[in-house]
């Protein structure tokens, strides 16, 4: 038995339609259709992105294997000039390449300083800006980034959270999105904000079990599809053509909630990364205890937090 699945809720865009109230309260995945996203759609060829982009340089994630695996690293990093990272993306077998012809190119926008600044396109490609929109569906203070995404053909990217809503705007090529609730985080064998499951269509049930109840909500993103991602929803990206997106990602609860470190959008809460470091340090206390102790008051930890904590529905 494998996981459920469901198809993600769709909404066509049109003047009655209410982003606030008929996308974003209802706190669940949704495909927003026949919304202008801009002359992206059709002006982000290679070649305008190469004249666009130039021959700045840029980071970009290289693998041999279509499923990128963050946990084992099985990618390296490379620098190449943004149009040879547009070019060799959108080639089935190089010429020119690292270690395979048929390797895979994933390229994630940074900041000018990858460590300390957020990706912004306006900022690191300013030419490409005014060809793109999206809803302006919350308060411009409440901006965090907006990150170019491009990848080559069958790409999968690992099934992760984000802690902030997004926007996930398909510009050129097919993409299938697989998310999963919150609710069944434990169901996704976590490792931070990351599955240790790598292939949800092929997944051994002998080793997660608990991937067999978890509810999948699936989507298949064409161009100008507007893909709502809640926050804390866990997804799994695979490009089915090269492809092309924006991530537009936001703040929707108070800013000091936020580590005000986070240049990705992936680390959790203030709140909750406190908790886990107390939590952390409880279960260290706890090991001082003899085993069928330790058993006992872990079990006694479990209760407490299924009970005061967890969704009941």
């Amino acid at each position: 038995m494998m996981a459920k699945c469901e198809a993600v809720r769709e909404i066509t865009w049109d003047e009655a339609c209410s982003i606030e109230k008929d996308v974003l309260a209802q706190r669940m995945p949704c495909l927003l259709k026949n919304y202008d996203v801009g002359d992206c759609v059709n002006k982000w060829t290679v070649d305008y992105l190469c004249k666009k982009g130039g021959s700045r340089s840029a980071t970009v994630h290289v693998s041999e294997s279509p499923k990128m695996n963050f946990l084992e690293k099985n990618f390296s990093y490379r620098k190449l000039p943004f149009c040879d990272v547009v070019r060799r993306a959108s080639e089935k077998q190089h010429k020119e390449y690292f270690s395979s012809s048929s390797e895979y190119y994933y390229f994630r926008s940074l900041g000018e300083n990858a460590r300390k600044d957020r990706s912004v396109l306006s900022e690191q490609f300013p030419d490409l800006i005014g060809d793109i929109r999206w809803p302006q569906a919350f308060p411009r203070e409440a901006f965090f980034s907006s990150v170019f995404r491009i990848a080559s053909a069958d790409m999968q990217l690992w099934t992760h959270y984000d802690v902030m809503d997004n926007f996930l705007i398909q510009v050129n090529g097919t993409k299938r999105v697989v998310l999963f609730s919150p609710e069944d985080a434990l169901k996704l064998y976590l490792h931070g904000d990351k599955s240790t499951i790598v292939d949800i269509d092929n997944v051994d049930l002998k080793r997660y079990p608990k991937f067999a109840d978890a509810q999948k909500f699936k989507c298949i993103l064409h161009p100008g599809d507007i893909l709502f991602i809640p926050a804390l929803w866990f997804h799994n990206v695979v490009s089915l053509e090269f492809g092309i997106a924006v991530n537009v990602f936001w703040r929707h609860l108070p800013r000091d909630m936020y580590d005000g470190h986070d240049v990705y959008g992936n680390k959790d809460l203030i709140p909750a990364a406190r908790s886990l470091n107390i939590l952390n340090r409880a279960l260290k206390v706890l090991e001082t205890l003899p085993e069928d102790y330790r058993d006992f008051y872990g079990r006694k930890l479990i209760g407490h937090i299924e009970n005061n904590f967890l969704s009941k529905h």
